[in-house]
Protein backbone atom coordinates (compact mmCIF):
# COMPACT_ATOMS: atom_id res chain seq x y z
CA UNK A 1 0.00 0.00 0.00
CA UNK A 2 2.94 1.94 0.22
CA UNK A 3 4.98 1.35 -2.75
CA UNK A 4 3.89 4.31 -4.90
CA UNK A 5 4.22 6.54 -2.06
CA UNK A 6 7.76 6.00 -1.62
CA UNK A 7 8.21 5.44 -4.87
CA UNK A 8 9.29 1.58 -5.03
CA UNK A 9 8.66 -0.79 -7.82
CA UNK A 10 8.14 -3.69 -5.12
CA UNK A 11 7.59 -4.83 -1.39
CA UNK A 12 11.19 -4.17 0.14
CA UNK A 13 10.82 -6.07 3.43
CA UNK A 14 9.43 -9.12 2.00
CA UNK A 15 10.14 -12.00 4.46
CA UNK A 16 10.34 -14.83 1.56
CA UNK A 17 14.33 -15.59 0.37
CA UNK A 18 14.18 -13.34 -2.64
CA UNK A 19 17.45 -14.05 -4.48
CA UNK A 20 16.86 -10.85 -6.03
CA UNK A 21 17.61 -9.02 -2.69
CA UNK A 22 20.17 -11.03 -1.04
CA UNK A 23 22.30 -9.02 0.70
CA UNK A 24 25.76 -10.86 2.35
CA UNK A 25 27.69 -9.73 5.31
CA UNK A 26 30.91 -10.52 5.84
CA UNK A 27 29.44 -13.27 8.07
CA UNK A 28 27.15 -14.35 5.14
CA UNK A 29 29.58 -14.39 2.47
CA UNK A 30 32.54 -16.55 5.10
CA UNK A 31 29.52 -19.08 5.84
CA UNK A 32 28.99 -19.54 2.21
CA UNK A 33 31.99 -20.35 1.67
CA UNK A 34 32.33 -22.70 4.03
CA UNK A 35 29.19 -24.36 2.97
CA UNK A 36 30.63 -24.59 -0.80
CA UNK A 37 34.16 -26.22 0.37
CA UNK A 38 31.90 -28.41 2.60
CA UNK A 39 30.12 -30.02 -1.02
CA UNK A 40 32.98 -29.88 -3.02
CA UNK A 41 36.21 -32.20 -2.72
CA UNK A 42 36.81 -29.91 0.62
CA UNK A 43 34.07 -31.78 2.31
CA UNK A 44 35.63 -35.43 1.85
CA UNK A 45 32.28 -37.03 2.30
CA UNK A 46 31.80 -35.89 6.16
CA UNK A 47 29.08 -33.73 7.26
CA UNK A 48 29.05 -29.76 7.30
CA UNK A 49 27.19 -27.54 9.92
CA UNK A 50 25.63 -24.41 9.86
CA UNK A 51 24.23 -23.19 12.91
CA UNK A 52 22.35 -19.59 13.71
CA UNK A 53 19.39 -17.77 15.44
CA UNK A 54 16.36 -18.27 14.31
CA UNK A 55 15.89 -15.54 11.07
CA UNK A 56 19.60 -14.95 10.70
CA UNK A 57 19.60 -16.06 6.79
CA UNK A 58 20.26 -19.89 6.98
CA UNK A 59 17.34 -20.59 4.32
CA UNK A 60 18.69 -17.96 2.78
CA UNK A 61 22.25 -19.27 2.38
CA UNK A 62 21.12 -22.36 1.17
CA UNK A 63 19.33 -21.06 -1.45
CA UNK A 64 22.26 -19.02 -2.30
CA UNK A 65 24.31 -22.74 -2.05
CA UNK A 66 22.09 -24.30 -4.47
CA UNK A 67 22.45 -21.62 -7.07
CA UNK A 68 26.14 -21.90 -6.88
CA UNK A 69 26.53 -26.06 -6.53
CA UNK A 70 29.28 -26.98 -9.03
CA UNK A 71 28.41 -28.40 -12.04
CA UNK A 72 27.96 -32.90 -11.78
CA UNK A 73 26.23 -32.66 -8.47
CA UNK A 74 23.29 -33.97 -7.30
CA UNK A 75 21.99 -32.05 -4.78
CA UNK A 76 18.43 -33.66 -1.70
CA UNK A 77 16.79 -30.98 -0.44
CA UNK A 78 15.06 -31.77 2.74
CA UNK A 79 12.68 -29.17 4.40
CA UNK A 80 10.99 -31.44 7.04
CA UNK A 81 13.12 -33.30 9.04
CA UNK A 82 10.32 -34.22 11.42
CA UNK A 83 10.39 -37.69 9.92
CA UNK A 84 11.11 -41.48 11.25
CA UNK A 85 14.39 -42.94 9.91
CA UNK A 86 12.35 -45.06 7.28
CA UNK A 87 10.64 -41.51 5.85
CA UNK A 88 13.55 -39.50 5.72
CA UNK A 89 15.54 -41.94 3.82
CA UNK A 90 12.59 -42.58 2.10
CA UNK A 91 12.72 -38.51 1.23
CA UNK A 92 16.43 -38.41 0.37
CA UNK A 93 16.10 -41.55 -2.41
CA UNK A 94 12.83 -39.74 -3.50
CA UNK A 95 14.55 -36.15 -4.24
CA UNK A 96 17.52 -37.87 -5.78
CA UNK A 97 14.78 -39.80 -8.32
CA UNK A 98 15.94 -42.99 -6.81
CA UNK A 99 12.64 -45.57 -8.13
CA UNK A 100 11.97 -46.91 -4.68
CA UNK A 101 8.45 -48.13 -5.32
CA UNK A 102 7.65 -51.73 -3.32
CA UNK A 103 10.26 -50.99 -0.93
CA UNK A 104 9.19 -48.07 1.28
CA UNK A 105 8.87 -49.41 4.16
CA UNK A 106 12.64 -51.62 3.86
CA UNK A 107 15.34 -49.42 5.08
CA UNK A 108 17.75 -52.31 4.05
CA UNK A 109 16.00 -52.27 0.28
CA UNK A 110 16.11 -48.24 -0.01
CA UNK A 111 19.80 -47.95 1.40
CA UNK A 112 20.84 -50.73 -1.17
CA UNK A 113 19.03 -48.76 -4.18
CA UNK A 114 20.62 -45.31 -3.01
CA UNK A 115 24.62 -47.27 -2.69
CA UNK A 116 23.52 -48.72 -6.46
CA UNK A 117 23.04 -44.81 -7.07
CA UNK A 118 26.29 -43.29 -5.50
CA UNK A 119 28.23 -45.82 -7.44
CA UNK A 120 26.74 -45.27 -10.33
CA UNK A 121 27.02 -41.47 -10.08
CA UNK A 122 30.37 -41.81 -9.04
CA UNK A 123 31.89 -43.49 -11.96
CA UNK A 124 30.28 -40.74 -13.42
CA UNK A 125 32.40 -38.04 -11.95
CA UNK A 126 29.31 -36.74 -9.92
CA UNK A 127 28.95 -35.88 -6.37
CA UNK A 128 25.80 -36.51 -4.08
CA UNK A 129 24.81 -34.42 -1.31
CA UNK A 130 21.99 -34.50 1.00
CA UNK A 131 20.91 -30.69 2.70
CA UNK A 132 18.69 -31.15 5.88
CA UNK A 133 17.46 -27.91 7.05
CA UNK A 134 16.00 -27.12 10.48
CA UNK A 135 18.66 -30.34 11.16
CA UNK A 136 18.06 -29.08 14.97
CA UNK A 137 14.53 -31.17 14.66
CA UNK A 138 16.05 -34.45 13.75
CA UNK A 139 15.41 -37.30 16.45
CA UNK A 140 18.65 -39.13 17.41
CA UNK A 141 17.47 -42.22 15.56
CA UNK A 142 17.11 -40.37 12.46
CA UNK A 143 20.34 -38.52 13.12
CA UNK A 144 21.84 -42.32 13.51
CA UNK A 145 20.71 -43.22 9.84
CA UNK A 146 21.92 -40.34 8.52
CA UNK A 147 25.47 -41.21 10.06
CA UNK A 148 25.12 -44.84 8.66
CA UNK A 149 24.47 -43.92 4.90
CA UNK A 150 28.51 -41.60 5.09
CA UNK A 151 29.47 -44.86 5.47
CA UNK A 152 28.82 -45.91 2.08
CA UNK A 153 31.73 -45.50 -0.15
CA UNK A 154 34.61 -47.20 -2.18
CA UNK A 155 38.11 -47.72 -1.30
CA UNK A 156 39.05 -44.22 -1.75
CA UNK A 157 36.13 -41.97 -1.42
CA UNK A 158 33.17 -41.56 0.24
CA UNK A 159 29.73 -41.79 -2.18
CA UNK A 160 27.63 -39.07 0.10
CA UNK A 161 28.31 -35.29 1.46
CA UNK A 162 25.53 -34.28 4.67
CA UNK A 163 25.12 -30.38 5.08
CA UNK A 164 22.67 -29.73 8.02
CA UNK A 165 21.21 -26.83 9.02
CA UNK A 166 19.92 -25.73 11.86
CA UNK A 167 19.45 -23.42 14.91
CA UNK A 168 22.03 -23.75 17.98
CA UNK A 169 20.14 -26.18 19.18
CA UNK A 170 21.74 -28.55 16.62
CA UNK A 171 25.19 -27.90 18.15
CA UNK A 172 23.84 -29.16 21.66
CA UNK A 173 21.73 -32.23 20.20
CA UNK A 174 25.30 -33.31 18.33
CA UNK A 175 27.64 -33.10 22.10
CA UNK A 176 25.17 -36.18 22.96
CA UNK A 177 27.52 -39.01 24.09
CA UNK A 178 25.03 -41.43 21.55
CA UNK A 179 26.02 -38.84 18.83
CA UNK A 180 29.84 -38.24 19.15
CA UNK A 181 30.46 -40.88 16.14
CA UNK A 182 28.61 -38.04 13.90
CA UNK A 183 29.98 -35.49 15.57
CA UNK A 184 33.50 -36.61 15.04
CA UNK A 185 32.65 -36.38 11.31
CA UNK A 186 31.62 -32.37 10.92
CA UNK A 187 34.72 -31.46 8.77
CA UNK A 188 33.11 -27.76 8.52
CA UNK A 189 31.64 -25.87 11.55
CA UNK A 190 30.02 -22.48 11.23
CA UNK A 191 27.76 -20.39 13.21
CA UNK A 192 25.82 -17.69 11.53
CA UNK A 193 25.81 -14.30 14.06
CA UNK A 194 22.89 -11.38 12.89
CA UNK A 195 23.90 -8.19 11.56
CA UNK A 196 26.30 -5.39 13.45
CA UNK A 197 24.70 -2.00 13.19
CA UNK A 198 27.12 -0.90 10.17
CA UNK A 199 25.77 -4.25 8.42
CA UNK A 200 22.14 -3.26 9.65
CA UNK A 201 22.45 -0.26 7.51
CA UNK A 202 23.83 -1.11 4.63
CA UNK A 203 21.23 -4.12 4.75
CA UNK A 204 18.07 -1.83 4.99
CA UNK A 205 19.61 0.72 2.24
CA UNK A 206 20.26 -2.45 0.16
CA UNK A 207 17.08 -3.25 -0.09
CA UNK A 208 15.16 -0.36 -0.52
CA UNK A 209 17.87 0.52 -3.63
CA UNK A 210 16.74 -3.27 -4.70
CA UNK A 211 13.01 -2.32 -4.29
CA UNK A 212 13.86 0.54 -6.63
CA UNK A 213 13.63 3.71 -3.88
CA UNK A 214 15.57 6.89 -5.41
CA UNK A 215 15.82 8.14 -2.27
CA UNK A 216 16.25 6.56 1.67
CA UNK A 217 13.05 7.40 4.18
CA UNK A 218 14.73 5.72 7.23
CA UNK A 219 16.87 8.54 9.27
CA UNK A 220 20.04 7.69 10.87
CA UNK A 221 17.87 7.84 14.14
CA UNK A 222 15.24 5.51 13.07
CA UNK A 223 18.48 2.83 11.44
CA UNK A 224 19.80 3.10 14.88
CA UNK A 225 16.26 2.36 16.65
CA UNK A 226 15.51 -0.86 13.99
CA UNK A 227 18.90 -2.16 14.85
CA UNK A 228 17.94 -1.89 18.81
CA UNK A 229 14.65 -3.53 18.02
CA UNK A 230 15.85 -5.90 15.50
CA UNK A 231 19.24 -7.02 17.27
CA UNK A 232 20.50 -7.61 13.68
CA UNK A 233 18.26 -10.19 13.10
CA UNK A 234 17.23 -9.91 9.54
CA UNK A 235 13.70 -11.17 9.41
CA UNK A 236 12.90 -8.90 12.51
CA UNK A 237 14.55 -6.26 10.56
CA UNK A 238 12.34 -7.07 7.47
CA UNK A 239 9.40 -7.20 9.52
CA UNK A 240 9.63 -4.16 11.52
CA UNK A 241 10.80 -1.77 9.12
CA UNK A 242 7.69 -2.86 6.65
CA UNK A 243 5.60 -2.12 9.19
CA UNK A 244 7.21 1.19 10.09
CA UNK A 245 6.74 2.28 6.22
CA UNK A 246 3.48 1.60 6.74
CA UNK A 247 3.33 3.97 9.64
CA UNK A 248 5.27 6.40 7.86
CA UNK A 249 2.37 6.04 5.21
CA UNK A 250 -0.59 6.22 7.02
CA UNK A 251 0.76 9.56 8.73
CA UNK A 252 1.93 11.08 4.48
CA UNK A 253 5.10 11.56 6.47
CA UNK A 254 8.09 10.95 3.46
CA UNK A 255 10.46 9.97 6.07
CA UNK A 256 10.50 6.93 8.70
CA UNK A 257 11.50 8.03 12.26
CA UNK A 258 12.96 6.30 15.13
CA UNK A 259 9.57 7.02 17.04
CA UNK A 260 7.40 4.89 14.39
CA UNK A 261 10.19 2.38 14.36
CA UNK A 262 9.79 2.03 17.77
CA UNK A 263 5.84 2.27 17.51
CA UNK A 264 5.51 -0.71 14.88
CA UNK A 265 8.10 -2.98 16.72
CA UNK A 266 5.76 -2.42 19.97
CA UNK A 267 3.52 -3.41 17.12
CA UNK A 268 4.64 -6.81 15.58
CA UNK A 269 6.88 -8.08 19.35
CA UNK A 270 3.79 -7.49 21.93
CA UNK A 271 6.09 -9.71 24.27
CA UNK A 272 9.24 -7.72 24.49
CA UNK A 273 9.42 -4.28 26.98
CA UNK A 274 7.57 -1.69 25.22
CA UNK A 275 9.67 1.76 24.36
CA UNK A 276 7.80 4.78 25.24
CA UNK A 277 8.62 8.18 25.05
CA UNK A 278 10.63 9.76 28.30
CA UNK A 279 7.96 11.63 30.18
CA UNK A 280 10.92 13.42 32.62
CA UNK A 281 11.87 16.35 29.89
CA UNK A 282 8.34 17.08 29.32
CA UNK A 283 7.92 16.89 33.32
CA UNK A 284 11.15 18.82 33.55
CA UNK A 285 9.32 22.11 31.79
CA UNK A 286 6.31 21.86 33.84
CA UNK A 287 8.39 21.99 36.91
CA UNK A 288 10.86 25.03 35.60
CA UNK A 289 7.29 27.03 34.79
CA UNK A 290 5.58 26.35 38.33
CA UNK A 291 9.07 27.55 39.93
CA UNK A 292 9.27 31.13 37.70
CA UNK A 293 5.49 31.36 38.35
CA UNK A 294 6.45 31.09 42.23
CA UNK A 295 9.23 33.28 42.31
CA UNK A 296 6.92 35.54 40.79
CA UNK A 297 4.83 35.51 43.28
CA UNK A 298 6.86 35.96 46.09
CA UNK A 299 8.43 38.98 44.37
CA UNK A 300 4.98 39.77 44.16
Amino acid sequence: MYLHFFGLNEAPFAITPDPAFVYLSAAHRDALAHLLYGVGQGGAGGFVQLTGEVGTGKTTLCRCLMEQIPDGTRVALVLNPLQTPTELLATICEELGIDIEGVEQSNKAMVDRLNRFLLEEHALGHRVVVVIDEAQNLSPEALEQVRLLTNLETAKDKLLQMVLLGQPELRDLLRRQELRQLAQRITARYHLAPLNPEETFAYVRHRMKVAGAQRQPFRKAALRALYQRSAGVPRLINIIADRALAGAYAREAGTVSAALVHAAANEVQPSEKRVRSNPWPALAGVAATLAVLAAGLIIY
